[in-house]
């Protein structure tokens, strides 16, 4: 009997929701035939069996979310011998589990098999513990090896016997408890990384994780302020007709995501306001060419093409700020994002080194993206390692707004709506008003990267491409 343990679909993800089974009990299955989908923070994925066989237990029902790790299915495997001692027994990850060390398995990317409660490591009693003073001797000592002035398998603090403070409280958190004995706090990298973010002290928060580690919602609940330091702040109390969905998937990511960006990247909007009756004009010749007589042109084909050609000019709006290194990360080709709306929330898609494509090209990968981001088909491979978002808001008659930067880039760009608008044409003796194609555009940048008068030149160099086409000729 093979149990089938949820692989990560997608780069460290630690999780997954269960949104349909493709096969029930009983079921015959051959290698790669779709078992299920399951929907992670980043998009529906499905999954093959790695077995040939019956099935003969769903372990987890549609709507769970499982860990990665887990097992989920129980499959008869129609090429092994009969084995009359009982299905094969699910190793656990590499912890100490009442003082023995279980085998290590096998797995994809991420964090490993979960299948229980984790422990926290047994700490040794055997050998009185040093004294303060010792300790910290021993801690910077050079006449020992490391692995001799510290136990690999203690804190570091697990010699100190008295503490040396009480620790300042976090916000909204008042009462919680530092680690026991001052040791590290536990909690997964992705955790630590969102208590930096917050400002958030891990040794002052209360672990409710399995084995006293620290989980995201411990780390988010400390950045609440609670009700009672919120001065009139009164629980709301449910209404008739309330309804209460579980924040998860595509939406769970996105709140995150949004988030540590606001907190991470000081942001900076900048507004322009400009005729494109040209660009539009120039849509409607496009559509007439035979070589787009299969391709969708729209304006926002024309919008993304004039982004490639200023980030040209203005390499910033097109980096990364690597804070761990201290580095700008100024990136050889564009991954051009582009914000949909799903039924599962918002996504962004993007086009791998859209900057090498025609025009033609262009079109063809817009229409793609577009059409599989609707049907939640998006792989994680399609939603990371963007550069440079669009974001068009005008389909929803918006004029315009201050979008949020994806974390990890410098520059996104909303388009509001484009409407025929009254509009000073001409100059001097020959001005008029006139009726004009005219649309918002809305840069956000990260001001650490991105200095004013960079963003400002990328806006106009945008604005000017649209207002007339044949200045892409100067780029």
């Amino acid at each position: 009997m093979k149990q089938f343990l949820l692989p990560d679909p997608g780069e460290g993800l630690v999780e997954a929701d269960i949104v349909s089974w493709h096969v029930k009990p009983g079921d015959q299955v051959k290698i790669n035939d779709v078992l299920v989908e399951v929907e992670t923070s980043k998009s529906i994925v499905e999954l093959p069996s790695p077995y040939a066989g019956t099935v003969r237990e769903l372990l987890v029902n549609e709507g769970d979310t499982v860990q990665v790790g887990a097992p989920i299915i129980l499959i008869e495997d129609s090429n092994a011998e009969p084995d009359t001692s009982g299905p094969e027994p699910v190793r656990s990850s590499p912890e100490l589990v009442e003082g023995h060390r279980t085998d290590r398995v096998a797995n994809l990317v991420g964090y490993g098999p979960r299948t229980g409660p984790s422990k926290r490591r047994a700490r040794k009693h055997s050998e009185p513990a040093e004294a303060p003073h010792a300790a910290v001797a021993a801690s910077f000592g050079t006449d020992q090896p490391v692995s001799h002035r510290h136990d690999h398998r203690e804190p570091l603090a697990a010699g100190l016997t008295e503490p040396v403070g009480p620790p300042l409280p976090a916000p909204g958190n008042p009462s919680a408890e530092p680690a026991p004995g001052g040791a590290r706090p536990l909690a997964k990298p992705p955790v630590r990384k969102l208590a930096k973010d917050l400002g958030i002290d891990l040794t002052t928060i209360a672990a409710s994780g399995d084995g006293g580690v620290i989980t995201r919602g411990d780390v988010e609940a400390a950045a609440t302020p609670s009700p009672e330091l919120v001065e009139g702040h009164r629980p709301v109390e449910g209404l008739p007709g309330d309804e209460r969905i579980p924040i998860k998937g595509v939406r769970k990511a996105t709140a995150q995501a949004m988030v540590a960006s606001a907190f991470t990247a000081p942001h900076v909007t900048e507004w322009v306001t400009c005729d494109v009756s040209a660009m539009m004009e120039l849509v409607e010749k496009l559509k007439s060419r035979k070589e787009f007589a299969e391709l969708r042109v729209s304006p926002l084909l024309i919008i993304a093409r004039a982004c490639l050609l200023a980030l040209r000019r203005s390499r910033s709006l097109n980096a990364s700020w690597d804070e761990q290194a201290q580095e700008i990360v100024y990136h050889g080709s564009v991954n051009l994002g582009v914000a949909a709306a799903t039924p599962r929330g918002l996504v962004v898609p993007n086009i791998k080194n859209a900057d090498r494509l025609d025009l033609a090209g262009l079109a063809g990968s817009l229409a793609e993206l577009i059409t599989t981001a609707r049907d939640g088909k998006a792989q994680p491979a399609h939603l990371a390692g963007g550069t440079f978002t669009i974001t068009n808001v005008g389909v929803f008659g918006v004029d315009a707004g201050t979008p949020i930067l994806n974390p990890g880039e410098s520059g996104i760009l909303a388009v509001g709506s484009i409407s025929r608008r009254p509009w000073v044409v001409g100059s001097g003796s020959e001005e008029r008003i006139e009726p004009r194609w005219v649309t918002t555009l809305a840069l956000s940048f990260d001001h650490r990267i991105v200095d004013g008068e960079q963003g400002s030149r990328f806006l106009a160099d945008v604005a000017g491409i649209l207002s007339d086409p044949g200045t892409a000729l100067l780029f």
